[in-house]
């Protein structure tokens, strides 16, 4: 297979200046599973109404990063409705939105069958363990190659180089990435001339699968109410993300949509 038979990424929509992805699960697997094939880099963020939002009021660091990587998914019920309502006249509607924690479990299953081995960096030792035990009893055949804990503050060169040689040497071909947002798109975007893999940024999906933290009902998901079980779960950690950025998202989005927000100048 050659490099010239990769397939296109995803056309985007620009969501506060922000380019999203209109996509599926489908299209999304298939797209991180020949990037595998061919060892080449793709960078994957699941983005909610937190991560666009940040992404706006960081223009130079969060958003130059999202508008920087190959796939942004529309993780988020909220960030489905936009794109439907931004899309350009002939666009299809986009019926489900592409969730991280589920796009993950797609992306495991397949590579499972199709011999591709992944890495899991991120999150504690004992969710990294009970995690690697969850997804082989879902799918037996599914290769971890690998799994990395890193220490919670900024690592040191040596550090670094270390824990990439250790990627590289255990032959993996998908790196699935949970530091949250928006760490992980960070740590992403810096290492993706230096792994030539996907890397994959799933969110809470390690924690949801190590049983460590449950996920919203699927009820609440449908309507767009995931943040509001999460807030209630979490709110001492989470009351500022939903609190103060939910109702930002929904005024900038009204006035993108009245063309009140100049989203363009956060182009490059």
């Amino acid at each position: 297979m050659s490099q010239q038979t990769l397939l296109a990424p995803p056309l985007k929509t620009n969501v506060l200046g922000m380019g999203v992805s209109r996509t599926n699960y489908q299209e999304c697997t298939d797209f991180i599973i020949q990037c595998a094939k061919l060892k080449q880099c793709c960078t994957v963020a699941a983005t909610n109404v937190h991560s666009i939002t940040t992404g706006y009021l960081e223009p130079k660091g969060h958003g130059y990063v999202l508008r920087h990587f190959t796939l942004v998914t529309p993780d988020g019920q909220p960030i489905r409705w936009a794109l439907n309502l931004l899309g350009k006249p002939g666009d299809e509607k986009l019926p489900d939105r592409v969730r991280g924690p589920q796009l993950m479990l797609d992306v495991c299953q397949r590579a499972a069958t199709e011999n591709i081995s992944v890495f899991l960096y991120g999150s504690t030792e004992k969710v990294l363990a009970d995690l690697q035990i969850s997804l082989k009893q879902r799918f037996p055949q599914l290769k971890i190659a690998g799994a990395i804990s890193p220490p919670f503050r900024p690592l040191s060169p040596e550090e670094d180089a270390a824990y990439m040689e250790q990627i590289h040497n255990s032959g993996a071909r998908i790196i699935l990435v949970s530091l949250g947002c928006p760490r992980q798109e960070a740590w992403a975007f810096e290492h993706r001339h230096v792994l030539p893999y996907p890397l994959l940024c799933v969110g809470a999906a390690f924690d949801f699968y190590a049983g460590n933290v449950p996920e919203a009902p699927e009820w609440m998901q449908k309507v767009g109410l995931e943040w509001f079980y999460r807030l209630y779960k979490e709110p001492r950690r989470l009351w500022k993300r939903y609190v103060l950025l939910n109702p930002l998202y929904l005024f900038l989005l009204s006035l993108q949509l009245l063309h009140l927000l100049p989203v363009d100048k956060y182009k490059e």
